[in-house]
């Protein structure tokens, strides 16, 4: 039973539950990203190769398809990646951070009571009554 009260409360740290959810939206988005630069920018940088090229790359041995150095597709995986990277930071990490750091600095700043005029005064006179020598029950 010990053990499991111990994973229970392993899953329940929120850092935990937030790589969770990190891990869900970043694979979804992937999915999205790839979607995108396999469709449509994959097919774009082909077309530099010009009409005749199969598209960004060379066939090192012409004729065999398996020789084919395909630049395009490098190309398409770091847009790929820089893409995927931006958005989790954007999406997860930065407004992560800036609520920790808002949580954080009201954890680190106590709420100090007001101090009113008559808190003042009253501490004025308690501290001339001591210079004088009389006591602090004689004031009230």
């Amino acid at each position: 039973m010990k053990m499991l009260k111990g994973f229970k409360d392993f899953i329940m740290r929120g850092n935990v539950i937030d790589l969770a959810v990190g891990v869900v939206i970043g694979s979804a988005f992937t999915a999205i990203v790839t979607a995108f630069t396999k469709s449509l920018l994959e097919p774009l940088l082909n077309t530099i190769g010009g009409a005749e090229v199969k598209g960004l790359g060379f066939e090192i041995i012409s004729g065999n398809p398996s020789t084919y150095l395909d630049f395009a597709a490098v190309i398409t995986a770091a847009i790929n990646f820089l893409l995927v990277a931006a958005v989790v930071y954007f999406v997860i990490v930065a407004p992560m951070n800036k609520f920790n750091e808002i949580r954080e600095a009201r954890l680190e700043t106590p709420a100090e009571p007001e101090v009113t005029e008559a808190d003042l005064l009253t501490e004025i006179r308690d501290l001339l009554a001591e210079q004088n020598g009389k006591p602090k029950h004689e004031l009230n």
